[in-house]
């Protein structure tokens, strides 16, 4: 019996052409009968590191009775020269967020997975504390389960106040243990009442995990790293994938 958690996030790949550049992490969001997959915007594009890949592709399951079996399902990034990613900015500048629609009628019938939706979002009302245990669904440094081709989870605790902007910016701080690869994967916390969950992932989507921070004064010999990462705020998921 597998953790409908893990069928959630999917192993992502850049490519450009047939050359593979790098590793990361990404999750099913339906909005309707539309779905996509929500990755970090600098896993599609990183202008200071030049890195520009053309398409992504995906890992699938396509067997319910065997996780062994996948495949690669390959998504372009561009059609006639546009991109074809969804990418949100704010009145504080670009979030590090992008969506891209996969086409479902091209999707192997028997493919297993989750999706998050907008009922797995925390409503206004919605009590989510500082120090609260969260967990961070993916494929650091491209680590999985290369058998059954699932991601691993890690422990993470709110850092911040939650609804609360970090420095005015669209995210919110994690402690957790973090790797290249995590880049894209969603930050969800425990339904506080299983009876409430939407479907069979009793999770709240909380963020998007984008990056490790770290202050620059830091002494690289005396002080450790902070051990702190953003993750964007998961809402505006509802702006990109909106008509």
């Amino acid at each position: 019996m597998i953790d409908s958690l893990l069928l959630s996030a999917a192993r992502l790949c850049t490519f450009q052409g047939q050359r593979a550049l790098t590793n990361a992490s990404g999750f099913f969001f339906a909005r309707g009968e539309r779905l996509f997959i929500v990755t970090s915007r600098h896993v599609l594009v990183d202008e200071a590191s030049g890195h520009f890949p053309e398409r992504i592709e995906i890992e699938l399951h396509i067997d319910p009775a065997n996780m062994a079996e996948s495949i690669g399902f390959s998504i372009p990034l561009y059609a006639a020269g546009r991109s074809l990613w969804r990418q949100g900015t704010d009145t504080a500048g670009e979030i590090d967020v992008a969506v891209i629609e996969i086409e479902r009628a091209a999707l192997p019938t028997t493919t297993v997975y989750r999706a998050f939706t907008a009922a797995h979002l925390p409503g206004a009302d919605d009590l989510v504390e500082v120090g609260s245990s969260l967990l961070v669904v993916g494929f650091p440094l491209g680590f999985h389960d290369t058998l059954h081709h699932l991601p691993v989870v890690r422990q993470a605790v709110l850092a911040s106040s939650f609804g609360l902007r970090f420095k005015g910016e669209g995210y919110f701080l994690t402690d957790a243990r973090t790797h290249r690869g995590t880049s894209g994967a969603p930050v969800v916390m425990r339904l506080p009442q299983a009876g409430a969950a939407p479907g069979d992932l009793p999770w709240w989507l909380l963020g998007v995990h984008s990056a490790r921070l770290d202050v620059g004064t830091r002494d690289l010999e005396l002080d450790e790293a902070l051990g702190l990462n953003c993750a964007w705020y998961a809402d505006i998921l509802l702006v990109l994938t909106g008509d």
